[in-house]
């Protein structure tokens, strides 16, 4: 009887297991292909120059709502294909979204060196985070609510700052956004190598959340120290 108990404890601890790989796999899967509309979308606004038509607040605004439209749909569809189709919009409008910084960085002499540094930063960082979650046993579900707060706080300084237009409180935040969405990134691997989340689609647009931030903060930051207009 004992040995039929640990028969059973050890096959439901495989299909957990099997369960876990599966959805990080096919998170990391779907987070590949998401980057491809989000060239896409940079691309085009940077080629139309879309982004670049409008002004600072106009964007904002438009991303704020956009996003928040969209990250809403993803999770009342995330359980069909839809749900699939419309974070691949999603990353689309992201990627349209971030041209207006790309092509400010492009303008610079040594832009694409400094896109190219920036996008292997981020590369780093998502391999170190997906690597520690692997290693780190405790627990990081209390990370979650603290990294929270700090996001808010990003978003209403950042808000603010469009109205002030501080470089230093830009810089402060930039910075700031870095160390903040390496760390949602590491919480986030960490919940899918722990089975805290078990829909891919989700797990996959909290990750690419992340990713992008952390990508964004670098090229800023790059091309605020880096940036040669000679």
């Amino acid at each position: 009887m004992n040995d039929q108990v640990q028969m059973l404890y050890a096959a439901d601890d495989f299909a957990l297991a099997a369960q876990r790989h599966r959805v990080l796999r096919n998170t990391y899967g779907l987070l590949a292909v998401s980057l491809v509309p989000t060239v896409l979308g940079a691309w085009v606004g940077v080629s139309t120059g879309i982004s670049q038509a409008m002004g600072g607040g106009l964007a904002a605004l438009l991303f704020l709502a956009g996003a928040f439209a969209f990250m809403f749909a993803i999770e009342k569809t995330k359980d069909s294909a839809t749900g699939v189709y419309l974070l691949l919009a999603f990353t689309f409008f992201m990627g349209l979204m971030l041209s207006r910084l790309v092509g400010q960085v492009l303008g610079f002499r040594n832009g694409t060196s400094l896109v190219m540094t920036a996008f292997g930063g981020t590369a780093a960082v998502f391999f170190a985070m997906a690597s520690l979650s692997t290693v780190i046993k405790r627990d990081l579900s209390g990370m979650g609510k603290f990294l929270m707060v700090g996001a808010v706080i990003l978003l209403v300084a950042g808000i603010a700052n469009i109205f002030l237009q501080s470089s230093a409180l830009m810089l402060t935040l930039i910075v700031a956004s870095l160390g903040i969405f390496s760390a949602f990134m590491l919480y986030d691997i960490k919940r899918v190598v722990d089975g805290g989340e078990t829909n891919y689609v989700s797990a996959t647009l909290a990750i690419y959340l992340d990713v992008y931030n952390v990508f964004q903060s670098l090229l800023a930051l790059l091309g605020i120290v880096g940036g040669d207009r000679d």
